[in-house]
């Protein structure tokens, strides 16, 4: 039955959801969209049954969408440890790939080593502005062969937006910028055009200089090399996509999407998870981007330890039985070869901003990430237990002044509205051939959130694996089925009476 750990039927909680939901009546005015169709649209979202919930954009027609789930496992916990040797020490003690010893796509071994750039940015519900570049934040000294940049809240979280159709104009504005950094073969032309706030504090740029040169006079070659979309997938305010180089697309298979909400009622979109799944060559792949639970609160670091738990036991990526002869593609997130998780996880600090105000002044940003929750939840093994994390040598990424380089903090003097700076925005990951070689921020002021990015560098197979396949057997539906699926009926049914009663009371709150 449906959990009533929601207290819905409390009528103080019916008077926090209709208040949310009249705030922003007026704004889905301009919409036309009737308030009398939010919980049927609303129950879409919860189940996930929406038209095309399973559809993406591509550059690749091939976007059929599949109809069967199947029971998923998770695999055992890996750690993974990057090679010491690798790395050169950067400034302020930061650690960059020496150029050097990056290795080259290989043939005639059965194996490929790539790079992939991967993004996170929370763009505090604004589309991008006029005269916006990307390029400075998307330009690497050597050319990745994948892009995944995942955004939050690319359109304003009010009602309209949650519970009613996806504005996907923002999602367009963001693609045309990307396609346009990745695909623009003219780099000198960088100081003159274009949004510089993106240059990264500390990152590659600082031992390696990007307009072309080594240290040593010699040149890297500006090749114009072209990306093609594999893949984007939009739920709310949660946007990923992937770009890979062209000479690539042809070797991508297995392309499928999954959205899981986590928000309102635990449900709907305004948090939670777009995932991509993907097969490069005969290596597979899984990008998570998630906009977890916020508050500073003390134990709200639970209700995201939780977030992540249904993300990684919902995420399913369905298949066709077509693929049967062969062996299955993943369908939970734990069955790929390698992972990424990024997005804006909400972590905080532990200790508030009295204990963190003089550590910030000095830039000591390890004493500070001592009070990370989200180191003190993994080094607990109650969230991410196997996964990785590089170091972080930046400054917190949230919350900042719109176009200011100083927190919030730093000058509210009201305490319901400060927010103690936070990294909120990380990138995690879990693979075998899986190594990070930077990973860094952007000072782009656009939002109260700054940019965070890595580099990385993987190995693919290139020969056919005879990987085992899942014991996942057609079976006739059961009594314990039938029950499972009565179950579901009940809940929805349930969860649409309280939509109707939330809409009553908007109906009796005057406007205002």
């Amino acid at each position: 039955m449906f959990p009533l750990s929601f207290s819905f039927s409390s009528s103080f909680n019916c008077y926090l959801i209709c208040f949310s939901f009249k705030s922003s009546a007026m704004k889905t005015e301009s919409k036309k969209l009737s308030k009398s169709s939010w919980p049927k649209l609303a129950m879409r979202k919860w189940l996930n049954t929406k038209n095309g919930a399973e559809k993406f954009q591509s550059d690749n027609d091939a976007t059929a969408t599949a109809t069967e789930r199947r029971k998923s496992f998770s695999d055992e916990d890996r750690y993974v440890a990057v090679p010491d040797d690798d790395f050169s020490e950067g400034k302020s003690g930061m650690k960059g790939l020496v150029l050097g010893k990056q290795s080259s796509p290989e043939s005639g071994t059965g194996a490929m080593n790539l790079r992939m750039f991967v993004g996170t940015w929370n763009v505090g519900g604004k589309s991008p502005k006029e005269g916006l570049s990307l390029r400075n934040w998307l330009t690497s000294p050597s050319d990745p062969h994948i892009y995944v940049i995942g955004f939050q809240e690319i359109v304003p979280l009010n009602a309209g937006n949650v519970l009613g159709p996806e504005d996907s104009g923002p999602a367009a504005k963001w693609l045309g910028l990307i396609h346009e950094a990745l695909n623009t073969n003219n780099y000198d032309d960088d100081e003159n055009n274009g949004d510089h706030d993106l240059k990264c504090r500390q990152s590659f740029s600082d031992f390696v200089p990007l307009d072309g040169e080594f240290d040593n006079g010699e040149k890297f070659p500006k090749t114009s090399r072209r990306y093609c979309l594999a893949a984007s997938k939009q739920m709310v305010g949660i946007f990923l996509c992937v770009w890979v180089r062209e000479d690539l697309c042809n070797h991508v298979s297995n392309l499928k999407v999954s959205c899981v909400g986590r928000g309102i009622m635990g449900y709907l979109g305004n948090k939670g998870s777009t995932s991509i799944s993907m097969t490069l060559y005969n290596t597979t792949f899984c990008f998570v981007c998630t906009h977890l639970a916020s508050g500073e609160k003390f134990g709200d670091e639970l209700r995201r330890n939780l977030d992540v738990s249904e993300i990684l036991k919902k995420t399913k990526f369905s298949h066709s039985f077509k693929s049967l002869p062969h062996s299955l593609p993943p369908e939970s997130i734990l069955e790929h070869d390698n992972i990424i998780w990024l997005g804006d996880l909400n972590y905080r600090l532990a200790a508030g901003y009295e204990d963190t105000h003089e550590l910030l002044k000095k830039n000591n940003w390890q004493a500070l990430l001592e009070k990370d929750q989200l180191r003190i939840e993994q080094r607990a093994g109650r969230v991410f237990k196997g996964w990785n994390e590089g170091d972080i040598y930046f400054a917190p990424t949230y919350k900042y002044l719109t176009n200011s380089d100083h927190y919030v903090a730093q000058s509210s003097k009201s305490r319901e509205k400060r927010r103690t700076p936070a990294w909120c925005d990380r990138i995690l990951w879990k693979g075998e051939r899986l190594n990070q070689m930077w990973y860094v921020r952007g000072e782009s002021k656009f939002s109260d959130h700054r940019p965070v990015y890595s580099l990385f560098s993987v190995e693919v197979d290139l020969t056919s694996k005879n990987r085992v396949p899942r014991s996942c057997s057609l079976k006739p539906l059961t009594s314990t089925a039938l029950s499972s699926t009565c179950a579901a009926k009940v809940q929805a049914e349930e969860q649409l009476f309280l939509l109707t009663r939330a809409q009553s009371c908007i109906d009796t709150v005057p406007r205002f």
